[in-house]
């Protein structure tokens, strides 16, 4: 068999041309792509619509591909067939294919192809346009009007009037829904959530944005990145249509730098998010080329550009007055505390510490060594440490008594070195007395060992040179060996007098006064490649106070052991760091806003340095 294809196309004065063609097969294709066997030129055919095929002498099928349909004889469908002893019509678009009726012992099936003439389509329409409402509607122009002037009445007019009709002052809510809501972008984030109902509390004026003086009536503590001048001085240049849209934004008031720059709200009730690393390394990628007199280094990414950490420190001291100055760490700055404190001893788990530490373990709870949280306790939120004391920490294993008084130990009093004189010398004026064994320059042990104590019924009262013997006591206690010689520098006395002196001490609490930390975050590491690791493991794996036998050590890390677990924005080390997770643009000191949502809430730290008077008139821990 063979399909007998009749294309029938018109000319401009209506003649028609009749171009024949013969398929010997028994299906037919029939599509707009170029393989088919019966193309359609218009976009309403698929490339490949529909399939005919003989499925019987005398029937015919018609099949469209997945998802389309024919017309077939007035009904649309996917399948069906046609009788060809009287033919059909199938409709593909604006395509008409005519099967005609098949002749008596012929086996062609014969197929008019043609796309009707506008005036057929026209006169195919007429029914449908007989039951249309166009005959009883108002024209378009008139409906577009009307929707022009509701658009306008309702959108624009009624909440201008709503707008200039309330009572100033007074929330929203409580005078019912106005109309200059329907302005409403979205809802505010979760921070300005309670301002929902309030909003001439932020728009104070109508038809104006958004003025920073509304932003810092309530972020009192809030202040600029930088002076304003430098900060514009630092700007990067800007190319032509940016510079052109400022100057616009400048003549109608929109200055800028201003808040709502950056923190834009009705984004929906949600967090502001991170800021993107850009938005700073814009500015601070080559800051020296615009500011060749910053102190700043250079820094767009944690991992690729960033400078090593300058920590404040304690560098020396003016009389009794600390100095701090931000050192970089690698000119291994050393700090000035007037401490003398090996950590390296401390944390040796064989030595003389680690035996005391397991015979102090049943009453204290330590294990078979001292750990780093024997000491450093956290502050409640975790965030940081509290800064140690001598009778909190210390006294457990350096005694500072002396005296055994009805079950009272009287001890000396700490920090306060003209109190210890006093004291001693007191001690010995009702008669000589045996040296107190917990202070002089010879054996110390812990308070509560009875080899320590000594009872005034146990003194000789019998021997001579009291005073001779208390001054003596004096200088052992503030000599090499003695109680406060072993942790402070001593200050001695003009020839003659006894009046010690013991040099202050005090260490700042926050080093990273432009940076954040969160120890918290911290407690359980595992850099790559090696094992997890918690407690005092943890602690050592950044801060080496196990190689350190002088308190004048810095015990920080430095940016290369940060790397190991953090990386730039798009890194592919563990920990993806951003400017935002560590620096607070405004530069207050509290944490940036990215930690503050997830860890501390609401809280704020402003720490220089802590002096060992002030822990004491705190009670011993004081952030």
């Amino acid at each position: 068999m063979a399909f007998v294809l009749r294309n029938i196309s018109y000319t401009a004065e209506g003649r028609q041309i009749i171009r024949s063609s013969r398929v010997p097969d028994d299906l037919l294709k029939i599509g707009r792509g170029p393989e088919s066997d019966v193309v359609l030129n218009d976009l309403a055919v698929a490339l490949h619509h529909a399939t005919l095929e003989q499925v019987s002498s005398s029937r015919l099928g018609v099949s469209a591909e997945a998802g389309l349909t024919v017309d077939l004889d007035g009904s649309v469908t996917q399948f069906g067939q046609l009788d060809l002893a009287t033919g059909g019509t199938i409709k593909i678009g604006p395509f008409r294919l005519r099967v005609l009726p098949q002749e008596m012992g012929s086996e062609d099936i014969a197929i008019d192809v043609e796309r009707p003439q506008d005036d057929e389509a026209e006169e195919e329409k007429f029914d449908t346009r007989r039951f249309a409402l166009a005959s009883v509607m108002p024209g378009k122009r008139p409906i577009a009007w009307a929707g022009m002037v509701l658009v306008l009445g309702l959108f624009l007019a009624w909440p201008i009037w709503a707008y200039y009709s309330q009572e100033r002052g007074q929330p929203q809510i409580a005078q019912g829904f106005h109309g200059d809501r329907l302005w409403l972008s979205g809802s505010l984030s979760e921070g300005h959530a309670a301002l929902a109902n309030n909003c001439t509390a932020c728009h104070v004026e109508a038809f104006e944005s958004v003025r920073d003086e509304s932003c810092t009536a309530c972020h009192t503590a809030i202040h600029d990145h930088a002076d304003p001048r430098r900060l514009a001085q630092a700007t990067p240049d800007l190319p032509f249509f940016r510079r052109a849209q400022m100057r616009i934004q400048e003549a109608f008031g929109q200055t800028p730098g201003r808040c709502v720059d950056c923190h834009t709200e009705h984004e929906g009730p949600q967090e502001i998010p991170a800021t993107p690393q850009q938005f700073c390394s814009d500015c601070h990628a080559d800051l020296d080329a615009r500011l060749p007199d910053t102190g700043l280094g250079d820094a767009s990414d944690f991992e690729q550009l960033h400078p090593e950490f300058q920590p404040l420190v304690l560098v020396r001291w003016d009389g009794d007055q600390p100095r701090l100055q931000r050192v970089s760490l690698d000119r291994r700055p050393r700090e000035a505390s007037n401490l003398k404190f090996p950590h390296a001893l401390h944390l040796d788990q064989t030595g003389g510490v680690a035996q005391m530490a397991r015979r102090l373990a049943p009453s204290h709870g330590f294990g078979q060594q001292l750990e780093c949280a024997d000491c450093h306790v956290p502050t409640p939120d975790g965030v940081r440490f509290q800064p140690p004391s001598m009778e909190g920490d210390c006294g457990m294993c350096h005694s500072l008594a002396f005296e055994l008084v009805d079950g009272t130990v009287r001890t000396l009093r700490h920090g306060e070195p003209q109190q210890v004189v006093a004291d001693i010398r007191a001690f010995y004026r009702t008669g000589l007395r045996p040296r107190p064994a917990s202070l002089g320059s010879v054996e110390r042990s812990r308070p509560g060992d009875v080899n320590q104590l000594r009872t005034t019924a146990q003194a000789s009262r019998a021997q001579a040179g009291t005073s001779l013997r208390a001054e003596q006591m004096v200088r052992a206690v503030f000599s090499e060996g003695g109680a406060c010689f072993d942790c402070h520098e001593v200050q001695a006395p003009a020839s003659g007098s006894g009046a010690f002196g013991i040099r202050p001490v005090a260490f700042p609490t926050r080093y990273m006064l432009h940076g954040w930390f969160d120890h918290k975050a911290h407690q359980v590491v595992q850099r790559p490649g090696q094992r997890q690791l918690e407690g005092s493991a943890a602690c050592l794996s950044c801060h080496r106070a196990d190689a350190s036998s002088d308190s004048g050590d810095l015990l920080l890390p430095n940016m290369a052991s940060c790397r190991d677990c953090h990386g730039g924005e798009t890194s592919s080390l563990p920990v993806e760091s951003t400017c935002a997770m560590c620096h607070d643009y405004h530069m207050d000191e509290g944490v940036p806003a990215q930690l503050l949502r997830q860890q501390v809430r609401g809280r704020r730290w402003t720490t220089t340095v802590i002096p060992v008077q002030s822990q004491q008139a705190a009670g011993g821990r004081s952030r």
